[in-house]
C-alpha cells in the first residue's frame, strides 16, 4: 500500500487543530528545534494548523552545537518566533553536584541528562508563554526505544508517533521544507554518532520491518525485536499499585 503524504499531512494538520481546540484553545505550540527532520516537520505542521504566530521554536544547544545553523534555517524558513536557551551551565552544574553525591557517572547518564534538561526547558517556556509542548519522536525511534524517557520521549501532543522515518521525510517534502532539513543525517545529539551507527541497522531496514514484517537478516530482526520488547515501557503510563481495599 502506497503512502499518500499529502493526505496524511492534511490529516495531521486537522488533528493538531482539533487537539488544540480541546486541550488549549488559543495556546501556542512550543517546539524544541534541533534542525533535524522531525522537529522541522512538527513545527511546519503546527504552523499550518495554528498559524506562525502561535508557534514558538526553542533552540537548546549544550555549549557549542555544530549544526545549530540548521535550526536557525528552519525557524527563519517558517518565520516563527524563536528563543535560544543554552543548557550548558545547568548541565555542568548538575553533573558536578550529582558526581559529588554519588561518584563517577556512567556515560549513559551523561548522554541522557541533556534531553531531560531540554524537556524541562520546554515546559518552562510553555508555562510562561501560554504553550503546549510538542513531542517530536517518530514511530521508528519509538519502536526500538531510541529516545530518552522523560526527555524527548514526552510532551503534550505528538503528531509523528505513528509515522516512520521514511514517511516523515515524505511529509516534509509535501510541506516544502528545505531538502537539507528533511534529509539531514540523523545524529543522536547525545554522543555525536549517527542514529544508524548507534542502532546497528538502517532506518530503511527498520521501517520496512515495521510496515511489512519483513527483515531479510535474521540477526537484525532479532535485535529489533529485542529492543522493541525491552523498551515498550517507555511508551506506557507508569504502572501503579492498586490496593485490594480502599
Amino acid at each position: 500500500m502506497s503512502f499518500d503524504a499529502q493526505k496524511i499531512k492534511d490529516e495531521a494538520v486537522l488533528w493538531i487543530k482539533n487537539w488544540f481546540e480541546q486541550n488549549g484553545k488559543d495556546c501556542n505550540a512550543i517546539v524544541g528545534i534541533s534542525g533535524g527532520k522531525d522537529s522541522s516537520v512538527v513545527a511546519a505542521l503546527c504552523v499550518e494548523a495554528l498559524g506562525k504566530d502561535r508557534v514558538i521554536g526553542v533552540l537548546m544547544p549544550n555549549g557549542v552545537q555544530s549544526d545549530i545553523d540548521m535550526a536557525h534555517k528552519l525557524v527563519n524558513h517558517l518565520g516563527i518566533e524563536n528563543v535560544t536557551v543554552n543548557i550548558k551551565e545547568a548541565y555542568d552544574a548538575l553533573i558536578k553536584s550529582v558526581t559529588e553525591a554519588v561518584g563517577e557517572l556512567q556515560n549513559q547518564t551523561l548522554y541522557n541528562l541533556p534531553p531531560r534538561l531540554r524537556m524541562s526547558t520546554l515546559y518552562a517556556v510553555a508555562q510562561s508563554k501560554n504553550g503546549r509542548v510538542a513531542n517530536t519522536c517518530n514511530l521508528s525511534e519509538d519502536w526500538v526505544g531510541y529516545s530518552t524517557r522523560y526527555g524527548d520521549s514526552v510532551g503534550d501532543f505528538s503528531p509523528l508517533s505513528n509515522l516512520t522515518v521514511a514517511e516523515v521525510r515524505k511529509i516534509g517534502k509535501v510541506l516544502n521544507l528545505p531538502d537539507e532539513l528533511v534529509n539531514k543525517v540523523p545524529i543522536d545529539g547525545l554522543c555525536g554518532k549517527t542514529d544508524e551507527d548507534n542502532l546497528g541497522f538502517t532506518y530503511d531496514t527498520l521501517d520496512k520491518y515495521i510496515r511489512t514484517g519483513i527483515c531479510e537478516d535474521e540477526k537484525t530482526k532479532e535485535k529489533i525485536d529485542r529492543m522493541h520488547r525491552q523498551n515498550k515501557f517507555k511508551l506506557e503510563l507508569m504502572q501503579v499499585f492498586v490496593p485490594s481495599e480502599v
